[in-house]
């Protein structure tokens, strides 16, 4: 059964960095494959300025990670909000030699298992996680991101 989903995207920087972000149309691709339900999502491309604030707001760690996901309880359909910190992806795309397209491919579908409630604190959990991240990402035609970089999540 196809589900449905309402997607925002926001770009909330400005020439942080001379990277192509992912379009539209990509995002909506990427979570299309992810969602098993039916939900309203907003992506928003940040600044490390917003993301450390975020992360520090809401999870009490002072510096800004690649991607954090805010699911609102209690709604129908399922709702939430994927941030991005560009300068923080584009750095480990770099760092992990691979296009900043499939890291943020990897890392969208990542905030989605979040919002739907997959997690990765306990071992099981985090086998279950990465198995489905792996096999959506396959069907991209993108490599297994935690083949040779194991522990990438710093959520």
């Amino acid at each position: 059964m196809r589900q449905s989903f309402r997607l925002v995207v926001q770009y909330a920087v400005e020439n942080v960095l001379s990277v192509e972000l992912p379009t539209r149309s990509q995002l909506r691709r990427w979570v299309k494959l992810t969602l098993e339900q039916e939900a309203e999502v907003v992506i928003r491309f940040v600044t490390v300025a917003e993301g450390r604030g975020l992360n520090r707001r809401y999870r009490g760690k002072d510096y800004a990670t690649n991607v954090l996901t805010f699911v609102y309880d209690d709604t129908d359909p399922l709702s939430g909000d994927i941030v991005l910190c560009v300068p923080v992806i584009n750095q480990e795309a770099r760092q992990q030699h691979k296009s900043l397209t499939a890291h943020c491919a990897h890392l969208v579908i990542h905030g989605i298992l979040h919002l739907q409630g997959y997690d990765h604190v306990e071992d099981d959990e985090a086998m279950l996680m990465e198995s489905r991240e792996t096999a959506i990402l396959a069907r991209l035609g993108i490599q297994d991101p935690y083949a040779e970089f194991p522990s990438l999540m710093t959520d």
